[in-house]
């Protein structure tokens, strides 16, 4: 009863009381208005997570198990080969909204192979088994982000000026977060820290979400726009860069929200270590480097018209989109998971990592 009590505590992302739905903070809707959706549909959790209504790469996978488990129930059927034939088509449509984020993939994947493997079970055996599937995982991320906290916590000191890209905090997984997870914990312990925080063009999840998250922890925050990062690294005032991730390659290139790889190209340069942060969920040893890793182009509107009054640019003038790019591996200082800190060389700390 103590881990659904914790589930239950988190406010993000829920099973709703009657477990049929799925309830989470429209996070389009912060820092302004904290508005509560519940989806139901297929339809629903799609537009959810491709409108970054939910979203962060642990976050996105526990709305996708949960969905899965309550797209189940609708499924009118009593016999196996009609219900795993319905769940893989709503598992395919779901996987298709975010194609970079690899936890989307791997918690649907996770949630068919529990019906995969009680072909012998009745639909409704199944349906418990895939409820019980999708609170393991909710679960899990907590454990996993609770020790990525504790190892990333011993890499940055109190005093240190820390600069963050994008949000990688509570509201992106479902407590302490990855990349923020160690500023959180280290509040709890009353360490202080000096944040500056990348507001993260053009959806500004920094400025709306991190500089949110922070303030309201207590923790110093600074909020600089994406450009400032290299004045402020000059300054002296950055000791650590601290990003999460959506997809990291067997080679230890890491996908994480546009504008990180010029993070870690300036911190480069200037000395400072450059840590990545996020689950072992999010390693995907399938793919060999980061140029395999497919990158979501998004709608260019999000450039020109995205909370503005009016459009900042022409509707004639092209706009290039990416979500995310990829930072080389050879910038990256440490890879820091719920298991153990990740050290050059990373093709071999990862191998290791996976090595029964």
């Amino acid at each position: 009863m103590g881990i659904l009590k914790e589930l239950e505590d988190v406010d993000n992302i829920k099973l709703s009381k009657d477990k049929r739905a799925v309830i989470i903070i429209d996070q389009t809707k912060l820092p302004g208005i904290t508005e509560y959706l519940t989806l139901t549909t297929v339809e629903e959790f799609y537009e959810a997570i491709l409108k970054l209504r939910v979203r962060g790469a642990p976050a996105i996978g526990i709305c996708a198990a949960y969905g899965m488990y309550c797209l189940a129930q609708t499924i009118d059927t009593t016999k196996y080969e009609a219900f795993h034939k319905k769940f893989h088509e709503y598992k395919e449509y779901l996987n298709s909204s975010r194609p970079t984020a690899v936890n989307l993939s791997w918690a649907l994947n996770r949630m068919e192979q529990v019906v995969l493997n009680n072909k012998n079970s009745t639909v409704k055996e199944i349906i418990e088994l895939l409820e019980s599937e999708a609170y393991k995982i909710q679960w899990e991320d907590i454990e996993m982000c609770r020790k990525i906290s504790k190892y990333g916590l011993t890499l940055i000191k109190e005093g240190d000026g820390i600069l963050t890209h994008c949000n990688t905090g509570q509201l992106a997984t479902s407590k302490y977060g990855t990349a923020l997870g160690p500023l959180f914990l280290g509040k709890e312990k009353g360490l202080e820290f000096k944040v500056f925080a990348d507001e993260t063009r053009p959806l500004l999840q920094g400025a709306r979400l991190t500089s949110y998250e922070l303030w309201k922890a207590g923790i110093d925050v600074t909020l600089i726009c994406d450009n400032m990062a290299s004045v402020v690294m000059k300054n002296g005032w950055i000791q650590a860069c601290l990003v999460g991730c959506d997809r990291i390659a067997a080679n230890g290139d890491a996908a994480n929200k546009i504008g990180t790889s010029g993070v870690a190209i300036l911190a480069k340069y200037y000395g400072i270590p450059f840590y990545v942060l996020g689950p072992t969920s999010t390693i995907d040893v399938n793919c060999k480097t980061g140029d395999d890793i497919k990158i979501e182009l998004r709608n260019p509107d999000e450039i020109k018209k995205e909370f503005y009054e009016k459009p900042m640019a022409l509707e004639e003038v092209k706009c290039y989109n990416p979500a995310f790019d990829v930072t080389d591996h050879s910038l990256i200082t440490a890879i820091v998971t719920e298991k153990r800190i990740l050290r050059p060389p990373f093709d071999s700390s990862i191998r290791k990592l996976f090595e029964v």
